[in-house]
C-alpha cells in the first residue's frame, strides 16, 4: 500500500510540474497600465506557449525602437480562424497593438487587442487582460 501511494505521488509531481513553471502575467505586465503603438511588423515566433511579435515604432525624436509584445499561444489564433500566414501576411507592415505595458519598463507589453496590417482585429482579452 506504501508503495502504491508514493507511486501515485510521485506521477501527480511530474504532471503538475509544467503548471509550476509557467509564470504569471500579472506580475510581469500591469494590467492597469494600457498603451498603444502603431509600427512595421518586423518578426515574429509563433511557438507555444506564447509568440512573440516585434515592432518597430518611430519613437518622439524619430528614432527606431523595437518593441516586443506578447501574446497568448498559436492554438488561441487558430480557434479564432487566425492562421500564422495571417499574421506573416502583416510583415513589413504597419499594424497596431493595444497592450499591457511590462512592470520593469522595458519596450516590452502583453497584447490585449491587435490590428493587422488588412484591418482585421485580434482581441486576445479575456485571455490576457
Amino acid at each position: 500500500m506504501k508503495r502504491r501511494t508514493v507511486w501515485y505521488l510521485g506521477l501527480a509531481v511530474i504532471v503538475a510540474a509544467p503548471t509550476f513553471a509557467h509564470h504569471n502575467m500579472s506580475a510581469i505586465f500591469d494590467f492597469d497600465q494600457r498603451f498603444t503603438e502603431t509600427g512595421s511588423l518586423a518578426d515574429m515566433d509563433w511557438r507555444n506557449p506564447h509568440i512573440y511579435l516585434f515592432v518597430e515604432v518611430a519613437g518622439d525624436g524619430g528614432e527606431i525602437q523595437r518593441w516586443s509584445f506578447e501574446g497568448p499561444p498559436p492554438v488561441f489564433f487558430r480557434n479564432r480562424d487566425f492562421a500564422r500566414s495571417d499574421i506573416e501576411a502583416s510583415l513589413g507592415k504597419a499594424i497596431t497593438v493595444e497592450a499591457s505595458r511590462a512592470r520593469d519598463g522595458s519596450m516590452s507589453g502583453l497584447i490585449r487587442e491587435l490590428t493587422l496590417a488588412d484591418g482585421r482585429v485580434i482581441s486576445a482579452c479575456p485571455q490576457n487582460c
